[in-house]
């Protein structure tokens, strides 16, 4: 997984917040990165159906839809995001030893099923959520319900 996940997580509850639209510089200033990059990671999320975009001196995204019916695991696929995954694989395909010649396809279906899990429990989460902890009157919690800090400013 790379940060883009956390950047349209971001974005999309800051729009949905702001009902309003938001310049790609007033975005990355919110999300303390740069608009360039802001600009790459939601051009997905337009395309999903996610923002709905304005050119020009006034332009920007704006939040498109419900907030309840946006879930991160529609995120992640709009991004085409895997949560887990591994970039190196221990032995060869070609070694005669079972261990060896076996362990990559068999690591491979065990990050699919973790990336799946991971997808579901994605899909139990709304930007409508997200925005409700942050929002809420109990200041940000934890899913648990729990409070983590108090006061909200967006």
């Amino acid at each position: 997984m790379n940060s883009d996940f956390i950047v349209a997580v971001h974005a999309l509850v800051y729009l949905n917040h702001k009902a309003d639209i938001v310049s790609s510089e007033a975005l990355a200033k919110n999300i303390c990165t740069n608009a360039a990059r802001v600009r790459k990671v939601m051009a997905p999320l337009k395309r999903a159906g996610f923002v709905t975009t304005r050119e020009g001196n006034v332009g920007g995204y704006r939040f498109a839809g419900d907030a309840s019916a946006v879930d991160l695991h529609m995120v992640a696929d709009a991004l085409n995001i895997r949560f887990v995954q591994s970039g190196w694989h221990s032995g060869d395909m070609d070694m005669k030893c079972l261990v060896a010649s076996g362990m990559a396809g068999i690591m491979d279906d065990i990050f699919l099923d973790l990336d799946e899990r991971c997808r579901e429990r994605l899909a139990q989460i709304s930007i409508a959520d997200i925005d409700a902890r942050i929002f809420g009157s109990d200041g940000v919690a934890p899913f648990d319900g729990r409070p983590a800090s108090s006061g909200a400013e967006g």
